[in-house]
């Protein structure tokens, strides 16, 4: 089976390092139908056989919709060996689905030996269950990164990245690598609102460097260099995503935020395809172009039709537009688009930190928290919080320490303004759905995917519902507003 070998991928990554500074990271993605699914559940436990885990490796299910179906009817589950339905891991949406059925009748009348059927909830509870102690195996889904994916006339998309949001073909032949670049959102406000006109240049100069690089890139191996000179694709992201909410006065828990991801996204998504197919126009479409979605005339939001269609329904994404495509659509018809993606939605764990921003579209962690480096410990504080605390002339010594005992939040000081409150919830005071909510808007527009980490509370639980229950729900509400990948469970502990 699988574990051993990736046992072995986990120790050899350990033993590589980046200039003795940055360890060898690696994820494994692996299909819900492979028979080894359950053990691979197991890789990050810290009990159990330490021959069979992987402590150092990322892991994540790639998991196709006919599974989140049959969860959904109580319905069975048959996992079977890869040497015997070969075929599967190229197979996505309705042409996966029928092959999958005619396997478990080949399975039932005998002619393959090597199967295993179980209830369909039951390993989903058994995923859910890992991912809630160990982190992982993280939850992606197979057929919406498919069957929306705009080269899906040259292969198949197996798997994310080590961050989930990298969504490209991979064969024997090629390596899937990508250039990314972010947009600061806190930096392209202007009188409360989007400055349309910054946001157009900043991302017209991002995608023409982001477009350089990949000449002037070192690759390690041909299979990258290949498959990046014939598709280049690049990825636009944010970050700041929060920092601008605070700006503009909003929580994140909010119709408001949702609205603002939705058309903070759009504007990015127009001007980065807008921006590709003008450099098609000067140095030509990319070599693969010919047959591509971009070819066909579909742009991301055109595609949601189609997952609704392969997909049998199950999907409530909105499909709502504020910008006039015409202009993009008419400049694709004629050039091309010179990369065959254009958008992703990194972490930014390290430029957000350097330009002194918030992460990626990740909520605030806390709102006071120490720090520490060579010059010693520190306190850092919200520097929106305590802007706004200043204003009603509540920051004092009194603030600092009641900050300090209720560790950052501000959800139980009795003198801070409701709105306040609501604006400055953290990561856990947020509802993972308001997250989610967001997302689901980002993705109409995105030709990849995004890094969306959730956060679960288990003291948030509502008396009477399991723990379980509440998780399986919100990763459902994730599937059916069309998700194609999730991050990382962030959980906290009913005792800290």
């Amino acid at each position: 089976g699988v574990i051993p070998f990736l046992k072995v991928a986990n120790d050899t990554a350990v033993a590589v390092n980046q200039g003795g500074k940055r360890k060898g990271a690696m994820c494994a993605y692996l299909e819900t139908w492979h028979l080894d699914v359950e053990d691979f559940l197991e890789l990050r436990k810290n009990t159990g056989d330490e021959r069979r885990r992987t402590h150092d490796m990322n892991t994540a299910n790639w998991i196709p919709d006919l599974f989140m179906k049959r969860v959904k009817e109580k319905g069975k589950w048959t996992l079977f060996s890869p040497s015997d339905v070969e075929d599967l891991h190229d197979l996505f949406g309705a042409a996966f689905e029928k092959r999958y059925e005619e396997y478990e009748i080949m399975a039932e009348a005998g002619e393959i030996k090597l199967f295993k059927t179980v209830e369909a909830e039951d390993l989903w509870r058994k995923m859910l269950m890992s991912l809630f102690e160990t982190g992982h195996p993280w939850i992606t889904f197979k057929d919406p990164s498919n069957v929306r994916s705009p080269q899906d006339h040259t292969g198949v998309v197996h798997s994310s990245n080590l961050c989930t949001e990298i969504l490209l073909n991979t064969s024997t032949e090629e390596t899937a690598v990508c250039n990314l670049g972010s947009v600061n959102l806190a930096a392209h406000l202007k009188d409360g609102q989007l400055d349309e006109e910054l946001i157009a240049q900043t991302v017209r100069t991002a995608i023409r460097m982001l477009d350089n690089v990949i000449d002037i890139n070192f690759y390690p191996t041909p299979e990258a260099r290949n498959a990046n000179m014939q598709h280049r694709p690049v990825g636009m992201g944010v970050m700041a995503f929060q920092d601008a909410l605070y700006q503009l006065r909003i929580s994140y828990a909010s119709q408001e935020a949702v609205e603002f991801a939705d058309h903070s996204m759009e504007m990015i998504s127009y001007y980065a395809i807008l921006a590709s197919s003008e450099l098609a126009a000067e140095r030509g479409a990319y070599q693969t172009y010919k047959g591509s979605k971009w070819d066909r005339g579909l742009l991301p939001i055109d595609t949601i039709g189609l997952l609704e269609q392969e997909r049998g329904g199950h999907l409530t994404l909105d499909r709502s537009t504020q910008m006039d495509w015409a202009p993009v659509r008419e400049s694709i018809a004629k050039h091309g688009v010179r990369n065959s993606n254009t958008m992703a939605i990194a972490p930014t764990a390290t430029i957000a930190n350097i330009i002194g921003v918030s992460q990626s579209i990740e909520p605030t962690y806390k709102n006071l928290y120490a720090k520490a480096n060579l010059s010693g410990d520190f306190i850092v504080a919200n520097d929106y919080l305590v802007e706004q605390l200043k204003e009603r002339g509540l920051w004092d010594a009194q603030m600092v320490e009641d900050l300090k005992y209720h560790d950052g939040s501000v959800l139980e000081i009795g003198r801070v303004p409701d709105d306040l409150k609501d604006i400055f919830r953290t990561s856990f005071e947020i509802d993972s759905k308001w997250l989610i909510a967001c997302a689901a808007r980002r993705q109409k527009w995105i030709d990849m995917g995004q890094s969306l980490n959730l956060y679960f509370d288990i003291n948030q639980v509502p008396e009477g519902q399991k723990t379980g229950r509440v998780l399986s729900d919100m990763y459902f509400f994730a599937w059916e507003a069309g998700l194609k990948t999730t991050y990382y469970l962030r959980t906290l502990a009913a005792t800290q």
